[in-house]
């Protein structure tokens, strides 16, 4: 699929107030239509709590957009933490609910200890902060990452990560996150699949990040993201080549969180040649994308 004028947009990877995005849900299915998204996904972070909002916005407003049920699992492997996104899934199958609560009770342990770090580092009131910027969602990093900016720690979320959030920095804690069997298994209970997010963001050396899609592939995954709004010269048609060589289907996504220049809804999301999407095998976004184009 390429993005020309009259092609349907497929965006399965974007964020709203349920974890670290700064749209609600009602606000996030308006941009995407707005933005051309035929098909969006939301995959808030270890939730599913921004789906039932925004089905009711779209039903409401009679919007012409397909919606997927998400959610972006945090996993460790092999001391790094890697993202696992679940796609079409049941939002209210029993497993799938009672796995993200156990995931919700670890993001807020590590949230708490990230806050003690900074406190002892005499940046105080760093959990009240995240807290107020979470708005009754899931406290996570980039949360604090806000709330150092606001307090004049850096001048960029990027610039907050690199000198307090990051490995070994003062705010740093490691990951308790589940495994990635584990995630990939409560995807397929409730009926989804299991996309490897973003592969090109872990800092991984090419024969590290081999062995990872190989773990991924052979614990039965599903697919991985090929395509983002920012990837580096030539990444798109390398983790294409990736997704062939493992089997795997091919995703694509924004990981959008808030309007900003550089990455948005639908922006420059085309799948290469060669590969086979994630989406051809849900008829119902099938047909409703062929009633739309």
């Amino acid at each position: 699929m390429s993005e020309t004028s009259y092609a349907v947009i497929y965006d399965l990877h974007s964020h709203t107030t349920a974890s670290d995005g700064c749209l609600t849900p009602e606000e996030l299915v308006h941009r995407a239509l707005a933005m051309r998204v035929g098909t969006l996904a939301i995959t808030d972070h270890d939730s599913v709590a921004a789906i039932p909002a925004a089905r009711a916005e779209i039903a409401r407003a009679g919007l012409p957009l397909t919606l997927i049920s998400g959610t972006e699992i945090s996993t460790v492997w092999e001391n790094h933490e890697i993202h696992i996104v679940g796609l079409n899934i049941d939002i209210a199958h029993p497993v799938l609910t009672a796995f993200l609560q156990q995931q919700t009770e670890r993001r807020q342990q590590r949230a708490k200890l990230i806050a003690e770090r900074l406190e002892k580092a005499n940046i105080p009131g760093a959990w009240e902060g995240a807290l107020r910027l979470a708005d009754g969602g899931a406290v996570t990093r980039g949360h604090f990452a806000r709330f150092l900016v606001e307090a004049g720690k850096a001048s960029t979320m990027a610039d907050v990560f690199k000198r307090y959030l990051a490995r070994g920095k003062t705010g740093y804690v490691p990951p308790q996150w589940c495994t990635i069997d584990q995630a990939i298994d409560v995807i397929h209970h409730s009926g989804g699949k299991a996309v490897l997010a973003h592969p090109g963001r872990y800092n991984l050396s090419a024969k590290w990040l081999k062995r990872l899609l190989a773990f991924f592939s052979e614990s039965g995954g599903d697919a991985m993201e090929v395509a983002q709004c920012q990837q580096a010269p030539h990444e798109r048609a390398q983790l294409a080549a990736y997704a062939r060589q493992y089997g795997l289907l091919a995703s694509q996504g924004s990981d959008f969180h808030l309007p900003c220049p550089w990455i948005e809804l639908g922006r420059k999301l085309w799948l290469p040649a060669g590969v086979e999407s994630v989406w051809q095998s849900w008829e119902q976004p099938q047909k409703t994308n062929e009633r739309e184009v």
